[in-house]
């Protein structure tokens, strides 16, 4: 059952369960054709940063903050084209990756609640504009 009174950082296994989220959802992500043309290849580097960020965002330590500085993710996401079609299959794509790693649906639910919030927030292009694809990547 889903304990409000433990971060969501500890529900997940701490530090070992955020990477293997992140793992699975970067599998997911790899293979998603709306999603892959906005990564690198090589998403080693994505992933490091995703685990830092999600273990402070969901209560761990602030591992991001304290080797990038502050995650400004509005910022950092600005140059690359984000529709809330690429925010959806984000959040298919981690509420996928929650499935596979078997969380409580109680802590699913409300990871996704906040995930969701900060995925719409990084919406930047309206689905019909021609910034184009594949101008950079994430």
């Amino acid at each position: 059952m889903f304990d409000e009174t433990k971060s969501p950082y500890y529900l997940l296994g701490e530090k070992q369960g955020i990477e293997k989220l992140v793992t699975t959802f970067y599998s997911l992500v790899s293979k998603d054709p709306l999603l892959s043309p906005l990564f690198p290849d090589d998403l080693t580097e994505t992933a490091y940063k995703q685990t830092r960020f999600l273990s402070q965002f969901f209560g761990g330590p602030p591992l991001y903050t304290e080797e990038f500085g502050h995650p400004m993710l509005r910022a950092r996401h600005m140059p690359f084209p984000i529709t809330n079609t690429h925010a959806k299959a984000w959040i298919n794509c981690m509420e996928r990756a929650m499935t596979i790693q078997k969380l409580e649906p109680e802590l699913q639910e409300f990871l996704l609640s906040r995930l969701k919030m900060t995925a719409y927030h990084m919406v930047n292009t309206n689905e019909d504009s021609e910034r184009g694809e594949n101008a950079d990547t994430v």
